[in-house]
């Protein structure tokens, strides 16, 4: 690819990115215009962007809606999502002006179930409200009651969308013993063999003492977990979400821990994203938000941006793109 001519045509990338991969792109003659900062560019720089490009490299905070697509009616030939999910791209608009829109599978799931498990024990042993105390100067020696937290070691665990990142995720809950019961739109027989269980979503809440959800976003998700889901749960039950913020109903969330009902929380990702600072879902010490760093490892985030780099070459090129989502 790197011998490809490109030339006069311009890419604009909504963040800057780590790696080599960017400037592979350049080499092709392409104008690459990057936007500086730490923070996503605004809706109506998006709207100015897609009017005067060939391609997007966007990320999960981009909102490639209708007006995107709309602006980009005529010229822009692909969005490139540098991950997984595409939930925020508008994919019939794309689809109406024939945009192709790619994403990057694959190599972020090791990175991401590894954060999830992470959290998993985080919440479960209370790491981060016990190193805050000792931190604070809180902590005042060792107590046989001090930070106690749930065993993992057999505990059942439940797993909402067992696609590539939730398998990886069960695959790691085996080395802890754990027995692992899985939601999906249908049977796995690959997980079956593994020991998995089918299981419906209610009985998979009844029954789990951990749930971990690994779905993507979509109409049918988008509040999955809401108020009825969460009074299902085990009373001290723990919920972790590395999937996107909307798949949790946040006020039946709130009200859920305002009771006690659940043990904690372990968050990836949030409804909003990012947080206000006063937020009430940060005032619980059993509940552990991060900011949506399921990817953030230095192989992930350079393969995602590499990935990304070669749907563009390939669209522009004139072929068809590596990782369609259409």
């Amino acid at each position: 690819m790197a011998n490809i001519s490109l030339s006069r045509r311009r890419i604009f990338v909504t963040l800057p990115w780590p790696g080599e991969a960017l400037d592979r792109l350049r080499a092709t003659g392409v104008d690459v215009h990057i936007w500086p900062g730490d923070d996503a560019p605004p809706h109506d720089e998006l709207v100015a962007q897609a009017a005067r490009s060939d391609a997007l490299i966007t990320t999960v905070g981009d909102p490639i809606d209708e007006a995107v697509c709309r602006a980009g009616d005529g010229r822009l030939r692909i969005v490139a999502q540098s991950g997984v999910g595409v939930d925020n791209i508008d994919r019939e608009a794309a689809i109406a002006r024939q945009i192709a829109v790619t994403n990057a599978p694959g190599v972020l799931t090791d990175a991401t179930a590894d954060l999830a498990f992470a959290l998993m024990m985080a919440v479960a042993r209370r790491i981060v409200e016990a190193e805050a105390s000792v931190r604070n100067g809180e902590w005042s020696g060792w107590h046989p009651s001090g930070f106690l937290g749930a065993d993992l070691k057999g505990a059942t665990v439940g797993i909402v969308g067992l696609g590539r990142i939730g398998s990886a995720f069960a695959r790691r809950c085996e080395g802890f013993d754990m027995r692992v019961l899985y939601s999906a739109s249908s049977s796995k027989p690959d997980a079956e063999a593994r020991g998995y269980a089918f299981t419906p979503l209610n009985a998979l809440l009844e029954r789990s003492d951990i749930v971990s959800l690994h779905c993507p976003l979509t109409d049918a998700t988008r509040g999955l977990i809401g108020a009825d889901e969460l009074a299902r749960m085990k009373p001290g039950a723990i919920l972790i979400n590395t999937a996107r913020g909307a798949v949790v109903d946040t006020d039946a969330l709130l009200v859920a821990l305002r009771s006690g009902h659940l043990r904690g929380v372990g968050l990836d990702v949030t409804e909003p994203e990012p947080l206000p600072a006063d937020h009430e879902l940060l005032d619980f010490a059993r509940v552990v938000v991060i900011p949506h760093i399921g990817s953030a490892s230095d192989f992930a985030r350079t393969a995602m941006i590499e990935l990304a780099v070669d749907n563009v070459i390939a669209v522009l090129s004139g072929g068809e793109p590596i990782h369609s989502v259409l």
